[in-house]
């Protein structure tokens, strides 16, 4: 072939590569259905999606590639574990908008950004001792496990700083509410109040109560609902409390009020507690800092004057 057919192959080639890859671009840059009919449906509780749909959606390149593998390791992960449920309660108390088999593959994620950090290292060392290749892959297996366990407790660790929040700030909501109805309004629109004007976890769970409620789901059952899956007794009560005023017409404004109280002194002892027991700890700085310091400038300048007058 001639120089000017293989430029005419060679050009083509690029021209159609570049069509697909602008091709590519636009079908990317395209808003998806749920992208432009979310913001007309946000107060509405988010429902989980359909496998057959989430198959529809276009994987990236690398989803595409390792997707079939970090599934099958996600499978065999939660075979071993087991503790589904745990896991499943432990995601609704951290509120975090995955399934357990997403989970399962965030902790093989992590467990193989584990065995990569500890492949790279055995690899230095095993270019200067090439003896230790069996040790250094045990390592790396051990960093894969180490991984995987890491991701679970950093969700155990979210669980609690979430909770910690939601303690935080139930006394304001309580309140809120407490003089909402006491305004005169009813405990569901007294709700609608306090969540619309407050930002939180704990308006958060409210707010997914009062789109089950505005979905047709029974006040007490969307309540008890909550009460099921929170994992904190008091906001279990206060779930009950306004079931039960919603159901029988009972007051509320002294429930709220009292309950409030309640967590406000559990909350005064928690930090009289963790004061106590770390006590010493706070005794550290003292005595290994402030008192040597102390000492040395009280008793240097006696040292530095018993120099010049010594001969």
């Amino acid at each position: 072939m001639s120089l000017a057919a293989w430029g005419g192959l060679l050009g083509a080639g690029v021209g159609f590569g570049t069509i697909l890859a602008l091709s590519r671009v636009i079908v990317l840059r395209r808003p998806r259905l749920d992208t432009r009919v979310l913001p007309y449906v946000r107060d509405l509780p988010q429902l989980a999606v359909l496998p057959e749909l989430q198959a529809g959606r276009a994987p990236g390149v690398l989803g595409g590639a390792f997707g079939p593998f970090l599934r099958s390791g996600a499978d065999s992960l939660d075979r071993v574990l087991g503790g589904a449920t745990s896991v499943r309660r432990r995601l609704e108390r951290a509120n975090l908008a995955m399934s357990v088999h997403d989970f399962r593959v965030e902790q093989v994620l992590w467990g193989l950004a584990a065995f990569a950090v500890a492949a790279a290292l055995s690899l230095v060392v095993m270019l200067r001792s090439p003896g230790r290749a069996v040790p250094l892959l045990i390592l790396c297996c051990v960093a894969f496990v180490l991984g995987a366990l890491l991701r679970e407790n950093r969700l155990t660790t979210q669980v609690r700083e979430r909770e910690r929040r939601i303690l935080a700030e139930f006394p304001a909501i309580a309140e809120l509410l407490a003089l909402a109805v006491v305004a005169g309004e009813g405990p569901v629109s007294g709700l609608d109040r306090v969540v619309t004007r407050s930002h939180g976890e704990l308006s958060a769970d409210l707010s997914g109560v009062l789109a089950a409620i505005r979905t047709g789901t029974p006040v007490a059952r969307a309540l008890d609902e909550m009460a099921g899956r929170s994992g904190l007794p008091v906001v279990a009560r206060f779930a009950e409390a306004m079931a039960v005023a919603v159901e029988r017409g009972t007051p509320l404004t002294d429930v709220l009020h009292a309950q409030a109280a309640d967590v406000r002194e559990a909350g005064r002892r928690a930090l009289i507690e963790s004061g106590a027991r770390k006590e010493v700890l706070m005794m550290v700085p003292v005595v290994f800092l402030v008192l040597p310091v102390t000492v040395l400038f009280a008793f240097w300048p006696g040292v530095v004057g018993l120099r010049l007058v010594t001969p």
